[in-house]
């Protein structure tokens, strides 16, 4: 079977990422600092609606493994895909503080419900052809998110204000939410053998520091990814082009580029470089503070990093546990849910007691720095268990 016949579900599962992901999630990070500036938000409710976002992201996921076990799974996910569209449009409906809050939860809930199905339904798809190398492909669609809500915002910033900002995206999610919700529903009810879940222990002494190490990653990766433009915001620096488009272009191409140093180093060995990368991406924030060169290290970094460790650790994981299907994808989002909700706790906490936004990047690089050690323990393919 050739590689032309995963484009269709390779599209699909990137599409449903671009509506939940970049639309639905991401999209918020360039329109912090427009809607603290419109006087809709502090930047201290900014972070909590973060917060209230990994919340739902977090409870999503464990919703994602309760309808898959129980046979919902299809369901499940045609619902997240088209709740998410619908709860951007809904976004443009209010600036009541608890009304964002809400949204910004039930968001959370739908991109986390999501973020398991879809990817873990197509690898399964691929890995049933022997084509799961090419599953990093899909979270283009993560990438190509990035890059067009940060345009989004940045062409309309002067012509919309407050919760009005959500209108394009709004309009963009709709007839994309319909075509890959549909899809890959009927990708996984027909044509898509996948493995079944035996239920043994995700656990273990090879798998235990794989999932500790993906905890780390997902608290050092979440505060550039979540308050990056804001910082910029804080130090007073116009910066052209933005932080965040620097994300966004970085993003597309290290798809590609860690899709290939995990075939060809292993996803284990990839995953050590992925996280020094992403260690030094966030000490630039400390190291060259209040600079234009500081922002752009870590945009550059970070974007060009963290979805290379979404995807190789996902990969790695099942190589450690191949018959457990999205029940191995809803353990590892929860645990990076659990880490990206203390990200907004930190920054929120840090600047209630006077701290600047940028110093507390610092528990940002302990958790990279966590997640790089931790990486050494787990073992080569060699030492795998079958």
């Amino acid at each position: 079977m050739s590689s032309r016949s995963a484009f269709f579900p390779l599209l699909a599962a990137a599409i449903a990422l671009v509506v939940v992901h970049g639309f639905g999630r991401f999209i918020y990070t360039p329109l912090i600092p427009l809607l603290v500036s419109d006087g809709l938000l502090t930047l201290q409710q900014a972070a909590q609606l973060a917060t209230w976002n990994y919340v739902g992201y977090l409870s999503g996921a464990m919703i994602a493994l309760f309808a898959y076990q129980n046979g919902w799974g299809r369901s499940a996910l045609l619902t997240g895909i088209l709740g998410n569209a619908v709860i951007t449009i809904l976004q443009i409906g209010g600036d009541d503080y608890l009304y964002m809050a809400g949204l910004r939860l039930f968001n959370g809930v739908t991109n986390g419900v999501v973020f398991v199905l879809a990817p873990a339904l197509v690898l399964e798809w691929l890995a049933a052809r022997n084509k799961a190398t090419l599953s990093g492909l899909m979270y283009l669609g993560v990438g190509a998110g990035l890059l067009v809500s940060n345009q989004i915002v940045e062409s309309t910033a002067i012509w919309l204000e407050g919760n009005d900002r959500w209108i394009p995206a709004a309009i963009a999610s709709i007839p994309l939410a319909l075509w890959s919700g549909i899809y890959l529903f009927r990708l996984s009810s027909g044509d898509a053998p996948v493995s079944r879940d035996d239920h043994s222990a995700l656990w273990d002494k090879q798998s235990t520091p794989l999932f500790l190490s993906y905890f780390g990653a997902g608290l050092g990766y979440i505060l550039p990814m979540t308050f990056l433009p804001a910082v910029a915001q804080e130090w007073n620096i116009a910066v052209s082009p933005s932080p965040w488009l620097i994300v966004a272009l970085a993003s597309v191409p290290a798809i590609f580029i860690w899709n290939s140093l995990g075939n060809r180093m292993g996803d284990r060995n990839a995953l050590v470089l992925n996280y020094a990368v992403q260690g030094i991406s966030v000490a630039a924030i400390l190291l060259l503070p209040k600079t234009v060169e500081g922002l752009w290290v870590c945009a550059a970094l970070m974007g060009g990093s963290f979805l290379g460790a979404v995807f190789l650790t996902q990969r790695l994981a099942r190589t450690l546990h191949p018959h457990q299907g999205p029940r191995l994808s809803a353990a590892l989002i929860a645990l990076y849910g659990v880490a990206q909700l203390l990200g907004p706790i930190v920054a929120e906490a840090g600047i209630h007691m006077g701290a600047t936004l940028a110093s507390t990047f610092i528990w940002g690089l302990g958790a990279c720095v966590w997640a790089l050690v931790l990486m050494l323990w787990v073992p080569k393919a060699g030492r795998v268990h079958s």
